[in-house]
């Protein structure tokens, strides 16, 4: 089955990234696989201290994750899967989308501030006409109602 990928953070744009995931699975019959990323300056202290903070850092994960699967499951039918990784987010991105061959479409939020759309999307929209699926770029600012008309 294919899957769409979508990364979870604490963005805004997050939601909607989110939503149309979710809305072009139901419609297509294909999966959602959530993506989040650790980044790992987080856990530049003592062993023990950077392992309780991993710790906290994925049980925040998780509960995130299960108010947007939650929402999946009821509304859209659809059962997400829940990926946690640590690295660096771009590179991270790329190394679970070959590791996992059914993910065909990556999915991201553009953000709507005047700095720009976000550090994902643009590292990775750079780098485009290299990546080995393509991406859907979600505006953040886009009405829910809008996300349901074009999904």
């Amino acid at each position: 089955m294919r899957k769409f990928l979508v990364v979870l953070d604490d963005s805004r744009e997050c939601l909607n990234a989110m939503r149309y995931a979710a809305l072009r699975a139901a419609h297509t019959g294909a999966g959602v696989q959530i993506l989040s990323i650790i980044p790992p300056e987080e856990f530049r202290h003592w062993i023990g201290v950077a392992d309780l903070m991993r710790a906290e850092a994925r049980e925040r994960i998780e509960a995130h994750f299960e108010v947007f699967a939650k929402w999946m499951r009821d509304r859209q039918g659809v059962n997400p899967e829940l990926v946690i990784r640590e690295g660096d987010p771009a590179t991270e991105i790329l190394d679970q989308v070959k590791a996992d061959p059914s993910i065909g479409v990556l999915v991201l939020g553009a953000g709507t501030e005047k700095s720009g759309p976000g550090p994902l999307v643009t590292t990775l929209s750079r780098n485009s006409g290299s990546l080995p699926i393509p991406i859907t770029i979600v505006p953040g600012d886009m009405s829910k109602e809008r996300l349901e008309a074009i999904t």
